[in-house]
């Protein structure tokens, strides 16, 4: 009998409405093991999460069930619910329209975990504008800078 083997790693990056800092240090923590729940109910293995103010990078080991748009999906709807429902932001929640999903192999597994995981200190070198602009040339992602997150000078 034959079985179906896969294995596929996805880094994806999105951002709070107008890339506003809404996620606040007091409950970042919270919010990413809120999401973390959400990537396991839907059977994708999380390798790494890392929130900053205005933006988050989440790295799963992808699980070929259901679509990259649907997943981004629900998490940004369902987290979006939870920080309303807990009343964690003083001003309205909403995740920005779009985002980033980068695929990567096997022997870059660490590399992108250790990546994510050190955004902070990664974030005192490159701006979140900075960062996302690479990634894009990186992966040789075409880009209009008009339809890219709305970044604030």
């Amino acid at each position: 009998m034959a079985n179906t083997y896969t294995q596929c790693y996805v880094h994806l990056v999105f951002s709070p409405k107008n890339r506003q800092a809404l996620i606040s240090r007091q409950w970042h923590n919270d919010l990413e093991k809120y999401i973390t729940g959400i990537i396991q109910n839907y059977k994708h293995k999380l390798l790494a999460i890392g929130s900053m103010p205005d933006h988050i990078h989440i790295f799963i080991g992808y699980h070929l069930n259901q679509l990259i748009p649907d997943l981004v999906e629900a998490i940004k709807t369902a987290s979006t619910a939870w920080i309303k429902y807990n009343r964690l932001c003083n001003s309205k929640f909403e995740w920005q329209r779009g985002y980033g999903a980068f695929s990567h192999s096997h022997a870059q597994v660490k590399t992108v975990i250790n990546y994510v995981l050190n955004q902070e200190a990664h974030h005192k070198k490159q701006t979140f504008k900075d960062e996302y602009h690479e990634l894009l040339n990186t992966f040789e992602v075409e880009f209009k800078d008009e339809y890219l997150f709305d970044f604030f000078d």
